[in-house]
């Protein structure tokens, strides 16, 4: 079978598989006139000729060096790599068959084609062979250990730091301890104080440090495997209806806001159907059991423990456990492994919520993907509107959906692999950015509001984890040079772009709520940059360039900082129970190896205050001496942990230990302003000005970013839309070569209309 082309000829194996384009190199060493008249040249000054017919001889230029030529023929390979993908374009009478949805041109085979130039000192730049992205462990390991790793303050370390696993992690960090130039005491110092005692309080030191902490909630496999959980009876389970009542009163202040999943006024009308049922000595349905007693559940795990005891008199643990059997009995009963109803996986999901937060063990991560299986088998992974589906049923399939993609993000970065769910193989769209009443009304909208509604705070969170879905499939390629850090956090900044642009105007800091989400996409944006640069942060082979560098540092010293607030905030106390899910505080560790090395850096008093309080060190020790501690606590705890897990790391990885690039002195990476240094702006203020550079006097403008988080940050390279000058000062993009990146978009804007 053959198919057309739209050309006369018929298509041949090789329209499939185009030869690589050869391009003549060939130094031109004839006079132009011979080669013109078609003369054979004896390339003397002038040629005989010229001499003879009494003409001007010119000759070319002579040739480029080696490394320009080099330069000369990388520009026409990726030139002849352009030439084949419009080809290929034009040969499937398709005009935009080579763009994706966002606007990236992409080969055959569905890659994106990077065409933006590799920045000088991007390219001997590679990441570390310490962190990996799998893992393998001995046959004596020890299964009834907890494979939560161990508390630190309120940091938790697994075999898993950043999303990758460090099976030399312990070795790694005596390599840094040992290392002379993180040595800032002085002689007297260290005479002084050789080995002083451990300054952790001894309330941290008290339990197991390798057992769970006080949020872990280990979920049961029983409900998944027997056809009926126990034989227990709901009675069992079941409160009074005046706390069931209080309790769904404390589900919709803490609970839905923050991990919506119910339609709320559909959601009330079934909550009073099971309360009837009760009344009238019927049981309720399966799935109507297990979603109640999931939102009561997830409920009383958002209450404090001061709360529970003084309005329920039982401790929070008891009336966790109640709840959490409650919900497992019924979902077995609703024989939730076999399921087609939405109501079940609807609670199934909501049971999850409270389980995956800070500590995710495996266990966790396989119930994630027994639901997101089974979503995908109920056609969760299409959209309602496809189906013919109402609005409200199509939103809550939306929401069910949404949901398990978060889930599926934090359970592989806690454990591994990688993402079960993939760009490209779903439709489901984003659940519509309206008031809940607003979907039964006579006609419900059909587009997103341009306002804070109940849904925008959720959706701020799942477009953001949506995005990180990206940055996980764009790791592997930038580990294969087939795509530039310079395009990923690209990639980055136009999407906290368009997210600052899609919601920043809709939010009012004086609603708790709102405030709440604005501190949330700081913190799941800038995280990405850490993401990207992490593997690159300890390379072996060279020292990480300082304008990377410097992201690492300005976004995570902002991640923490707005970390530090959703979780300490009076006014958004009702939601601080769920910060665990969104950031670990990893990003305190990188700091941590940053400062210890550098400690002069002008952000040390900012990243010191956050470190205070995510290791929990008392405050009258020095610096020096908080950096060595915990450190040497961390190595001495990873020891202990590894040993017992049994992790095992690649042949030829203990060769790599120890290996260091040489670096700058540290006052080349004191970004402080100096005579032919780069620039350093206030952070306080980002300007921002169109055809006019920042500091120019006639310049006035200034942006607020402690209230707004950089409202006007730089633009990098956009995807669908123009891109105004650049004339943003940023500390972390301040060394992107801006006309080259916008020369190439244009550039391709260009061909792209030619081809259209």
């Amino acid at each position: 079978m053959t198919f057309s082309t739209g050309s006369d000829n018929p298509p041949t194996a090789s329209a499939n598989a185009p030869p690589r384009v050869r391009r003549r190199n060939r130094m031109i060493t004839s006079c132009l006139e011979c080669r013109r008249r078609k003369l054979k040249c004896d390339k003397s000054h002038p040629c005989a000729n010229c001499v003879k017919a009494a003409r001007d001889c010119l000759f070319l230029a002579p040739a480029l060096d080696s490394a320009s030529q080099l330069k000369l023929t990388e520009i026409k390979e990726k030139m002849g790599s352009l030439e084949r993908v419009l080809e290929q374009d034009v040969a499937k009478k398709s005009t935009m068959s080579g763009i994706t949805k966002n606007g990236v041109m992409q080969n055959v085979d569905g890659e994106e084609i990077d065409f933006a130039p590799e920045p000088e000192d991007e390219r001997d730049l590679e990441t570390t062979p310490l962190a990996l992205s799998d893992a393998a462990y001995d046959d004596d390991a020890d299964d009834d250990l907890n494979d939560l790793g161990f508390l630190m303050g309120k940091l938790r370390l697994t075999d898993r730091v950043g999303g990758f696993f460090r099976p030399k992690m312990a070795e790694e960090l005596t390599v840094t301890l040992n290392d002379q130039r993180n040595d800032h005491r002085s002689s007297v110092e260290k005479a002084e104080s050789p080995d002083p005692p451990n300054p952790f309080y001894s309330v941290s030191m008290s339990h197991r440090f390798m057992g769970p902490g006080p949020t872990y909630i280990a979920p049961s496999s029983t409900f998944l495997f027997s056809h009926h959980s126990s034989s227990a009876s709901l009675i069992d389970f079941l409160p009074s209806r005046n706390v069931a009542d209080r309790l769904l009163d404390q589900y919709w202040k803490s609970v839905h806001p923050i991990a919506r999943l119910v339609h709320k006024p559909s959601f009330r009308r079934r909550c009073d159907i099971f309360w009837d049922d009760i009344r009238l000595g019927m049981e309720p349905a399966g799935s109507l059991q297990a979603v109640v007693f999931a939102a009561m559940f997830s409920a009383v795990v958002s209450m404090p423990e001061e709360a529970i005891l003084m309005e329920f008199g039982v401790s929070k643990k008891d009336l966790v456990d109640n709840f959490q059997m409650g919900t497992e009995t019924a979902l077995g009963r609703a024989n939730m492994i076999r399921t087609t109803k939405i109501e079940t996986l609807q609670a199934f999901v909501m049971y999850m919520i409270p389980l995956c937060r800070s500590e995710v063990s495996r266990s966790h991560s396989a119930l994630c993907g027994t639901a997101i299986r089974i979503a995908e088998c109920m056609g969760l992974h299409r959209d309602g509107t496809e189906y013919g589906l109402g609005p409200v049923e199509t939103h809550v399939r939306r929401m069910i959906w949404y949901q398990l993609c978060f889930l599926d993000i934090r359970t592989c970065e806690a454990q591994g692999p990688r993402p079960g769910i993939r760009e490209g193989e779903f439709d489901t769209r984003m659940p519509l950015n309206v008031d809940d009443d607003e979907l039964e009304s006579p006609n419900p909208p059909a587009t997103s509001a341009t306002r804070w509604t109940d849904m925008t705070l959720s959706l701020i969170r799942w477009e953001c984890f949506e995005m990180h879905r990206v940055v996980w499939v764009d790791r592997p390629r930038l580990e294969k040079k087939k795509i530039t850090l310079t395009a990923v956090l690209g990639k980055v900044e136009n999407f906290r772009r368009m997210m600052r642009e899609k919601y920043l105007s809709l939010i009012d800091d004086s609603v708790p709520v709102q405030r709440e989400g604005r501190l949330l996409c700081e913190v799941l944006t800038l995280r990405m940059h850490a993401m990207v640069l992490h593997k690159y942060h300890n390379s072996v082979t060279q020292t990480m360039p300082d304008r990377l560098r410097q992201i690492i540092i300005t976004s995570g010293v902002n991640t923490m900082e707005a970390a530090i607030e959703l979780e300490t905030s009076p006014d958004l106390r009702p939601w601080a129970w769920y910060t665990g899910a969104h950031q670990q505080y990893h990003y305190g560790l990188l700091l941590l190896l940053e400062i210890f090395a550098f400690p002069m850096r002008k952000e040390a008093d900012r990243i010191w205050t956050c470190l205070d309080y995510i290791f929990e060190v008392p405050p009258h020790l020095s610096r020096d001496q908080k950096g060595r501690w915990i450190l040497t606590e961390i190595r001495d705890k990873t020891v202990t942990y590894q040993s017992a897990r049994k992790l095992r790391a690649p042949t030829g990885l203990v060769d790599r230990l120890g290996q260091q690039p040489s670096r700058k002195s540290e006052t080349s990476l004191d970004p402080r302003p100096s005579v032919g240094k780069m620039q350093h702006f206030n952070p306080s203020t980002v300007e921002f000005s169109q055809g006019r550079v920042a500091g120019d006097p006639s310049y006035s403008q200034k942006v607020n970013v402690k209230k707004v988080q950089g409202n006007n940050e730089p633009r990098y390279l956009p995807e669908n839309i123009p891109l105004p000058t650049p004339t943003v000062s940023d500390d972390r993009m301040v060394d992107i070569d801006w006309v080259r990146v916008l020369l190439i978009h244009l550039g391709l804007n260009l061909i792209l209309s030619i081809q259209v």
